[in-house]
């Protein structure tokens, strides 16, 4: 049996935050603009460890391990992306944190686009509802309604942000699943032009990574460069 070393020595400072009855175990590391780093399943915060120098040079980075994973003891709930991503947005309200940005990778990028969804929804429950930490309770019976078939087509539609969209040349889906994802943001539907004037209303891209796969994609130089590549982009 061999064991994977992904922290490369990189020395975080960690934390627990005590969010919806889960004491969530999340570590910090460098200065700036603050990036929620959100891991895929059976992993932990560590698995950044790579890529993490090049991600702290600009951002402080704030890598939370989910629900059940790494240092967060599970508790008696499903795992529940959803939950999960409320669990994310507590966290961000915990830290006091003003629009950070969410990168995820696999189970992580299912939280992150939930909990830039959900968050003003939260903000709004947390604000009106008569027992505010009754929100872990709605979502539970939410989940149960949509545990059927799910279309996710027309959120994917509404999203308000601006929102990459990174995979492996070899990822779990094909190439041209991600790229159909972006076709729903208006991506990929006619020549971007000189200028960039025919890219994506909204501020959105794609970024199909060579030579990887859905299993090595999280660890790449490549992925840090794209991320910071578009977060630090200006709106064209």
């Amino acid at each position: 049996m061999t064991s994977t070393d992904w922290s490369a020595g990189v020395q975080g400072t960690g934390h627990h935050a005590e969010v919806n009855g889960l004491k969530l175990y999340y570590e910090t590391h460098g200065a700036g603009r603050p990036l929620i780093l959100l891991h895929g399943g059976l992993g932990s915060g560590e698995m950044f460890g790579p890529i993490l120098p090049a991600l702290t040079e600009r951002h402080q980075v704030i890598a939370p391990d989910l629900q059940g994973h790494g240092r967060t003891a599970d508790i008696d709930r499903p795992i529940d992306i959803r939950l999960m991503a409320d669990d994310i947005a507590a966290l961000i309200d915990h830290l006091g944190l003003d629009q950070p940005d969410v990168v995820g990778y696999s189970l992580g990028g299912g939280v992150a686009l939930l909990t830039l969804k959900d968050t003003p929804m939260y903000q709004l429950y947390q604000r009106v509802a008569p027992r505010p930490g009754d929100f872990p309770r709605l979502l539970d019976k939410m989940g149960a309604g949509m545990a059927r078939d799910f279309d996710l087509t027309e959120q994917v539609r509404g999203i308000q942000v601006p929102t990459l969209i990174a995979a492996a040349d070899a990822d779990m889906a094909p190439p041209s699943h991600y790229a159909e994802i972006f076709e729903l943001l208006d991506g990929g539907l006619r020549d971007g032009g000189w200028m960039g004037e025919g890219r994506p209303r909204g501020g959105h891209a794609l970024a199909i990574l060579p030579g990887l796969t859905h299993y090595n994609v999280f660890s790449s130089p490549l992925f840090a460069a794209v991320t910071l590549a578009f977060l630090d982009s200006e709106p064209s």
